[in-house]
């Protein structure tokens, strides 16, 4: 299957075996769309507009306790002595 090409090396859009060639590849998308794996969401957190986490939902609050506990034993004394030790 010779394809034709235009001057500057290109596939020539207008043959019957481009045509052909595309609409296999159209073909072979599409049924590859349909057998894969439908993607689930990175996440369920409800989100603001800017993406930032939704603090005044259940799990956004549960998030901010978890980040200040971590904050505020970043700043404990034993991490504190641990820092200076190393």
């Amino acid at each position: 299957m010779a394809v034709k090409t235009t001057a500057s090396g290109k596939m020539d859009k207008r043959t019957k075996e481009y045509k052909e060639l595309k609409a296999r590849l159209a073909k072979a998308r599409a049924a590859k769309s349909k057998t894969a794996a439908p993607k689930k969401p990175a996440s369920t957190l409800k989100r603001t507009a800017s993406g930032k986490v939704d603090k005044r939902t259940k799990e956004g609050k549960e998030i901010a306790a978890r980040m200040a506990k971590a904050r505020k034993a970043k700043n404990s004394l034993a991490n504190r002595m641990k820092r200076l030790f190393r």
